[in-house]
């Protein structure tokens, strides 16, 4: 199952600055683990924003659920899912 996720992130100006480096570094981790994996098969930066827009490719939406919650700034993010299918106009379809 295909997912279009855009998360926007809001970490407190006021977290002690060693926390938010270390949490920085670790959903950086995650990220680059799950894409090594084929989960997150796409990662794009929002212009001037804090913001991504990404797409999971995932056995399910419980599995999406998951690594959601698994991402270490998920607490300071606002996330927004739409789940995806093939256009019967794509190269793809046509091709098909």
């Amino acid at each position: 199952m295909l997912f279009h996720v855009r998360m926007d992130v809001a970490i407190p100006h006021d977290l002690d600055p060693g926390r938010r480096a270390e949490l920085i570094a670790t959903e950086k981790a995650r990220a680059l683990e799950l894409q090594r994996a084929g989960s997150w098969v796409h990662l794009w930066r929002v212009v001037g924003q804090y913001s991504n827009i990404s797409v999971f490719d995932v056995d399910s939406a419980d599995e999406l659920h998951q690594i959601l919650w698994s991402l270490p700034l998920f607490p300071f993010m606002t996330v927004t899912v739409t789940a995806l299918t093939t256009h019967p106009s794509s190269l793809s379809e046509a091709d098909g």
